[in-house]
């Protein structure tokens, strides 16, 4: 620890220099740059933004904790900051008034590492936070922050050995085995949330006489806990901000799944649930490694909670529907539009006719794609329930496609498996049934559930929703296209790639899977809007340079292929940058796309590709008339709107200089 902080690392009076957080972490990163243990100040402050983004760093008990991997740090480093007027890091429970900053190379070793999550744990120490309020000068704070940072392999406080040395007090009459918990805590970055969460649930579990031990997935690796240890425990916690690693290893155990932040806030919460549940004789089945092995917290609404699982389905669907319907455009393209009226292959192929392999490429595709509301019924479900919900999930979602239910069949039919499947998982079982509840009773039942209410109770309503809804699209035209178009740009441009931009394509892909003149029509705009701002943020680079940083400048070369292959994540480095602009001027480039590939009819078979699939659209020359239209019109927006805040800065500057200036000069008598 002694090489990680120094004085010179140190501020006891940051509120001169900083008022918000992100004020705070560049005053504290410029004393890292200082020292040469950041080679890059401004991509190291984006790394420390892009974590900051992903989960809120702030703690309760006036702590700060920004932190993050960067390949502009040189070697793990600390920096601490005291505050006496506290910054805003997002607690709960108010600002910080201890900020610390930490830093690690992107291949840190794992020594280095463990070393700075040792003093994450000592955060949760109330004397050691007490001690760093009252110090005086920079080199006692830097004494106590070396003095509390164990070596790796020293033993960490609430181990095993620890609480041997200092056993709990014995009850009159104990019980014959104590409760047992495992647990498994995790964050992005692995270094400071991971290893305070540990602390928190080890510290709660001594007071409350519980049994626990945790398998730490930080990112000085991790040894997974003893198959004993945990087929012996009684329930499951698990913490966590990514996904669970061999998280199938805890099935069959009341478990508790919540954000690593609650680990640290409420864990006596956690371990009173873990232990209601299992005096229920709830259970889970299996692992939950899809996109959404969610980082909500419990207390997640239900809003949270269902964009969650119609994401886990969308997610899993979205290469079926690339892949099928790239297959089905490049069989259109060279066989014709008769090439579905081709017979089938199996039956009839000549090797040396290119209808034949256009007929082969549209009919892989079109197997592909009736796929499409199956997987994402089965892993909406999935998201929902876990594996158990598979299987109900793909019956329902099959049922939807049979009664030409649609998009719409296969939303519901998730939503209703995964609901099923859930109530069922909540029934007190005996233990000797609990081995095939998740591979014969839970698939077996719920199936039968789903399908009966897909065949005989809502699947009608919702298939005649569905035609009227494509009866819709078909019919747009004029002022109504426009519209949606503009709609559909605001959305697809608002997050960049977030949940909203993720609402928008879902809609243009559910067309496709009953296709129509207005389908192609949506998923052409979409698409188009997509391409804007990550387009739009590198022209504005190139031709501005000085209005963004280095590292922005370097993001924008990379935004041009992003851009063309239709990654709209292309454009967050600089939204997070500087979200107040850059959105808003994507948004309106955006909406002038969206309305243009509407007005000029553009159509488009393919659910991804960007540029490198122009030639199977509709309209490709006006299509790329409306895209250049957007970027235009979204550069020229962030370049005024960049340019009125330099502007407004030297105007605050050079009126700041004057006055100081008029001050220094003595009035005249």
């Amino acid at each position: 620890m002694s090489e990680m902080i120094t004085a010179e690392l140190v501020d006891l009076e940051i509120d001169r220099s900083a008022g918000t957080k992100e004020a705070a972490a560049r005053a504290l990163a410029e004393r890292m740059v200082a020292l040469g243990r950041v080679t890059d100040l401004d991509g190291f402050l984006a790394d420390v933004a892009a974590r900051e983004a992903q989960m809120p760093t702030g703690l309760d008990g006036g702590i700060g904790i920004p932190h993050c991997r960067s390949a502009h740090v040189t070697e793990p480093t600390l920096a601490f900051g005291r505050s006496a007027e506290g910054i805003d890091f997002g607690a709960p429970d108010g600002p910080a008034d201890l900020i610390f900053l930490i830093a690690a190379p992107a291949g840190a070793d794992d020594a280095h590492l463990t070393i700075l999550s040792s003093l994450a744990r000592q955060l949760m120490d109330e004397e050691f936070t007490t001690a760093l309020r009252a110090a005086q000068d920079a080199q006692t704070a830097t004494d106590l922050i070396r003095g509390n940072g164990r070596a790796s392999g020293e033993q960490p406080a609430g181990s095993a050995a620890e609480e041997t040395a200092d056993p709990q007090p014995e009850d009159p009459a104990p019980p014959a085995e104590p409760f047992r918990i495992v647990a498994v805590t995790s964050c992005p970055t692995g270094i400071a949330h991971t290893y305070m969460a540990a602390e928190s649930l080890e510290n709660a579990a001594r007071e409350a006489g519980v049994e626990l031990t945790v398998e730490t997935q930080g990112s000085a690796g991790f040894t997974r806990l003893d198959p004993a240890v945990i087929g012996a425990a009684d329930g499951v916690i698990f913490a966590h901000d990514v996904p669970v690693r061999d998280k199938d290893r805890f099935a069959g155990k009341p478990t508790v799944d919540v954000g690593v932040k609650a680990g640290i806030s409420r864990p006596a919460e956690l371990i009173a649930e873990v232990r209601a549940k299992a005096a229920r004789g709830e259970i889970t089945s299996g692992a939950k490694a899809s996109p959404v092995d969610d980082a909500g917290e419990s207390g997640d609404g239900y809003g949270t909670k269902l964009r969650k699982w119609l994401m886990s389905g969308v997610s899993y669907m979205v290469p079926f529907v690339a892949a099928g319907g790239l297959l089905i455009a490049l069989g259109f393209a060279i066989g014709g539009w008769k090439i579905d009226k081709a017979p089938s292959v199996a039956e009839h192929f000549v090797w040396t006719d290119t209808t034949s392999w256009a007929a082969l490429l549209f009919q892989i595709g079109g197997l592909a794609f009736a796929f499409l509301v199956p997987v994402l019924a089965g892993y909406i479900a999935y998201g929902m329930a876990d594996r158990p919900g598979l299987v109900p999930g793909f019956v329902g979602g099959s049922v939807a496609v049979t009664i030409n239910a649609g998009f719409l069949g296969g939303l519901a039919a998730g939503l209703i498996a995964g609901a099923v499947v859930m109530g069922i998982q909540r029934v007190r079982i005996p233990a000797v049934l609990r081995g095939i509840m998740p591979v014969v009773v839970i698939p077996l039942i719920s199936s039968a559930i789903v399908g009966f209410l897909m065949f005989l109770v809502i699947g009608k309503p919702i298939a005649s929703l569905q035609s009227a809804l494509t009866d819709w699209l078909e019919g747009l035209s004029g002022a109504n296209a426009i519209i949606l178009g503009v709609i559909l740009g605001l959305m697809m441009c608002f997050d960049l790639g977030g949940p909203l931009n993720k609402v928008a394509y879902a809609f243009a892909v559910g067309g496709l899977a009953n296709p129509t003149e207005g389908s192609f029509k949506v998923m052409a705009a979409v698409m188009a809007a997509g391409m804007v701002p990550p387009l739009a943020m590198a022209l504005a680079t190139t031709v501005r340079g000085r209005l963004f940083t280095k590292t922005e400048r370097e993001n924008g070369k990379a935004a041009w292929f992003l851009g063309a292959s239709f990654i709209t994540e292309g454009a967050i480095p600089f939204a997070a940058a500087d979200p107040l602009r850059v959105i808003p001027a994507s948004m309106l480039g955006g909406a002038v796309t969206g309305a243009l590939s509407m007005a000029f009819g553009c159509t488009l078979r393919a659910p991804h590709g960007g540029i490198f699939v122009v030639p199977l659209i509709g309209q490709p020359l006006l299509y790329l008339v409306a895209i250049v239209a957007g970027v235009g019109v979204s550069t020229v927006a962030v370049i005024l709107l960049k340019g009125a805040r330099k502007t407004a800065s030297s105007e605050s500057a050079t009126g700041a200089e004057e006055a100081a200036a008029e001050e220094r000069v003595p009035a005249a008598v």
